[in-house]
């Protein structure tokens, strides 16, 4: 039973850090990478389908993307999905191909994304911390129900900190790398 407990814990920490990660993709740094594109959305045929769903994205030097459609249609509604992203990016269209130049980023446009990336990992942190008490919670009322001694339910616990500090490391592990990658130059 603690071992459930702990497993599941361990399961939803590591979505946790899994969110965390994805949401620091979706801060740009001034290097051009696709996964920058991954929240846009394209109205495809009337559904809103992911833009690497439609169309090539590649990485054409270290500050421009290129997106190249499957269906040359597309070009004006994926022209129009990049622009109404919060990205803050202007694409350029030459024929069937759409280049993406990335800004370069001021030092205030580097704090702000850094201050958002500090945001983003302490909605981890208290993610991972809310899993903690569920656990925690778990095993308490494993012991109301007399399944697990008390000295069970210590050991438990103990554990769950353990795992605890290891996905809050993780998270840490991730702001610190996206840090040193937004404030080089």
């Amino acid at each position: 039973m603690i071992n459930e407990i702990l497993k599941d814990a361990e399961e939803r920490m590591s979505k946790a850090v899994s969110s965390v990660e994805s949401a620091f993709k979706k801060i740009r740094t001034g290097r051009a990478h696709p996964s920058i594109l991954d929240s846009v959305k394209v109205n495809y045929y009337g559904s809103e389908t992911p833009l690497s769903q439609v169309a090539n994205i590649t990485v054409e030097d270290a500050r421009t993307l290129g997106v190249s459609p499957w269906e040359s249609n597309l070009v004006p509604e994926i022209e129009k999905a990049i622009m109404k992203s919060d990205l803050g990016l202007n694409p350029a269209t030459n024929g069937s191909l759409i280049r993406i130049p990335m800004p370069a980023l001021t030092e205030e446009t580097r704090r702000n994304y850094f201050k958002q990336a500090k945001s983003e990992a302490e909605n981890g942190r208290i993610a991972i911390r809310n899993i903690r008490r569920d656990a925690n919670g778990s095993l308490k009322d494993l012991v109301k129900e007399k399944e697990i001694s008390e000295d069970d339910d210590r050991r438990g616990q103990d554990q769950v900190q353990k795992i605890t500090d290891k996905y809050v490391a993780l998270v840490e592990e991730r702001l610190a790398a996206k840090e040193k990658d937004l404030m080089e130059i």
